[in-house]
């Protein structure tokens, strides 16, 4: 696909997995937005990508309707939503707190399923939409539960959108371990211990990057006979 004068919503574009893809479409000529709520975040981001020309940002909490909606005031041809609020989610059962559990919700499924009901009708019919659940949906562990059943139930809602919203297309990537920002939240100052160990354990030999999963946004967004479908991108995480 000639992504040259493309338009592209990136929703968590501001770090990690987001800030790789829109690195990537501003470099094949594409015009990328990126969203967050944070807009220091928002700043730094514009910063380290250098193309104000091709680069617009936009402050949006996606578990708001009316800030969502607020996003599509112009025809795109693809919505792409890393966003995954998890500060305080991994925890043993009897310490979950509900509002934790319900940032994950707002973050990975409410938002994709407002950012789909906004967002779809300002796509043309070639267009798509891409969202990012997880490789916890198949390999649970404890104190995982909460992001567990939401990247499942994500997957279960592009399945149903890629027939509603047909033609246009409408995927998940699945990542396992990939060091980004995220890891903080989860293993706090032993992070990079974390991913060393974690690197030992997958047949590809490490763990992934933010580059190995903008790879895969990019196929999905490409591709013009995939939906429905998860694509995996976590090292064979799976067969072991």
């Amino acid at each position: 696909m000639d992504m040259d004068e493309t338009k592209i919503l990136i929703v968590g574009g501001s770090s990690g997995m987001g800030l790789a893809l829109a690195r990537r479409c501003l470099a094949e000529g594409s015009g990328v937005i990126i969203a967050w709520r944070n807009a220091a975040r928002l700043n730094a981001a514009r910063d380290e990508l250098d193309r104000p020309a091709a680069l617009a940002t936009a402050m949006a909490d996606i578990s708001r309707e009316a800030e969502v909606a607020a996003l599509f005031a112009r025809r795109l041809e693809h919505i792409v939503s890393t966003a995954a609020d998890i500060e305080g989610a991994y925890r043993l059962l009897p310490e979950i707190e509900l509002s934790a559990a319900q940032k994950v919700v707002d973050s990975k499924f409410y938002g994709p399923l407002l950012l789909a009901k906004h967002g779809a009708p300002k796509l043309s019919a070639n267009g798509s939409l891409t969202f990012v659940s997880g490789i916890a949906a198949y390999r649970p562990a404890a104190r995982g539960s909460v992001v567990a059943a939401v990247n499942a139930g994500l997957e279960g809602l592009v399945r149903a959108l890629a027939i509603e919203l047909a033609p246009i297309r409408v995927n998940a990537v699945s990542p396992g371990w990939v060091d980004t920002p995220i890891w903080q939240f989860v293993a706090g100052d032993a992070k990079d211990e974390t991913l060393a160990a974690m690197a030992k354990r997958p047949p590809a030999g490490r763990v992934g990057r933010p580059e190995d999963i903008a790879d895969a946004i990019r196929f999905l967004m490409g591709n013009g006979f995939t939906t429905g479908t998860t694509l995996h991108v976590e090292g064979g995480q799976r067969l072991v």
